[in-house]
């Protein structure tokens, strides 16, 4: 699977990222989503593709924590997921790619995974099974859910980045809800 990484379309990804802020954890449906553009033809994000990446914990899934977009760079925000899972439960590789790191980052162990084109996904705190340079598929084991980091026990942060910027996860799993605008009168 080829993920689309024009500028263009990371933007239209961010700005449809925006509405995870208002809703509350664990309520997004689990669906593709599509996003009109200049009146063309719908474009589908990575999780409309035929390939959508997999849930990195097994299910249930429950989102505890949202993805929130900073308002720059180096700004507060939530830069991922934070999905519930039991202390040593498997993790997984939500799409196919390299594992570009695999050991401890201050107080949590962390998997990155290149998926190619820019596009990386991390998951902490992780027990590494994999060491740097494996490649992996979709579904194979990375790890077990470990604790530390900002995740509260019994969870793990799932964070993507498409050239070094931070995107909802959501745009890959589906689930991310379509953005409505409103006027700001409220009529």
């Amino acid at each position: 699977m080829r993920i689309p990484t024009s500028r263009r379309r990371v933007g239209i990804g961010l700005a449809l990222t925006l509405a995870l802020a208002a809703t509350p954890a664990g309520t997004l449906p689990v669906s593709a989503v599509e996003s009109e553009q200049d009146g063309s033809a719908p474009l589908r994000t990575a999780a409309a593709l035929e390939d959508p990446w997999r849930w990195p914990v097994p299910a249930p899934i429950r989102v505890v924590a949202p993805f929130r977009a900073p308002a720059a760079p180096y700004a507060a925000g939530h830069r991922g997921i934070d999905v519930a899972a039991d202390s040593g439960a498997l993790v997984v590789a939500p799409a196919d790619g390299v594992v570009s790191f695999a050991g401890p980052v201050v107080d949590r162990g962390v998997v990155a995974i290149d998926h190619g084109d820019g596009l990386v996904s991390a998951i902490e705190p992780v027990e590494a099974a994999v060491a740097a340079g494996t490649i992996v598929r979709a579904g194979d084991i990375v790890g077990r859910v470990a604790t530390g980091g900002h995740c509260a026990s019994g969870c793990v942060h799932f964070g993507v980045r498409i050239d070094g910027a931070y995107v909802s996860p959501f745009l890959f799993l589906g689930g991310l809800p379509r953005a409505v605008l409103l006027p700001l009168d409220g009529t």
